[in-house]
């Protein structure tokens, strides 16, 4: 197949590490993967713990990741693998049936990078691994930021929410604003009349500042210290 725009024959592809209890999600999402040119799956996982051992031995760029799992659930082993050393530049896209719990905001809070619907067609499967291994944060629209404020709005508007956006700049706190809300790099530039490099660099700012590990994180920052609400959302 002809790679996506933005990438060439030469680049590296994208690997990606399987991780589901079930043997038959897990060949569909091979199958569907190994056509194409810029994603490689390197390995498969059947619970949470198999995960953790085959990302420390494959060092993928993205794992799928189940949610229910034995031995380990999804969001354990998330959390052990981004706080795994060797392994910080992996990034987590948790798969799941269950959209209307608490398990947004846990997988974010351990790490995920983005949350995808089970029955996500599969291009919007594609389009979820490359935007997260592109580093950017990927919610499912059915998976909105208004769940995420639901877990959230008993943390907001509090000193301490405020002592932690202390270190940022007014534009950074705009930046991480909008961040919260699910803009791109692009449309912060066009928002705030800055160019999407400018806009990167802010948000790159942002994020070594407040300690966070991608975009998703500086979304689930933006809830917790009240800078985005579910209203403005």
């Amino acid at each position: 197949m002809t790679a996506p725009a933005g990438s060439s024959p030469t680049d590296a592809p994208i690997k990606v590490l399987l991780v589901d209890d079930e043997g038959l999600v897990r060949s569909g999402f091979r199958v569907l993967l190994d056509v194409e040119d810029d994603v490689m799956v390197v390995g498969e996982a059947a619970n949470g713990a198999e995960a953790v051992e085959r990302a420390c031995a494959t060092r993928p760029d993205v794992v799928l990741m189940d949610i229910r799992m034995p031995k380990l659930d999804g969001i354990q082993a998330t959390s052990r693998i981004t706080r795994t050393r060797g392994l910080e530049r992996v990034r987590i896209l948790i798969l799941t049936t269950y959209d209307t719990d608490s398990y947004v905001f846990e997988a974010l809070q351990a790490g995920a990078s983005g949350f995808l619907l089970k029955d996500a067609g599969p291009a919007e499967l594609l389009h979820a691994i490359r935007v997260v291994a592109a580093g950017d944060a990927l919610l499912a629209p059915r998976i909105t930021r208004r769940l995420i404020g639901q877990f959230t709005a008993q943390r907001t508007a509090t000193r301490a929410a405020e002592d932690r956006l202390a270190v940022l700049t007014q534009r950074e706190r705009e930046v991480l604003a909008l961040v919260g809300l699910g803009m791109s790099n692009n449309e912060i530039g066009a928002e705030l009349f800055l160019s999407p490099a400018t806009a990167r660099t802010h948000v790159s700012h942002a994020m070594a500042k407040l300690g966070a590990r991608d975009r998703a994180q500086l979304v689930v920052i933006a809830y917790q210290t009240g800078l985005v609400s579910p209203n403005t959302a």
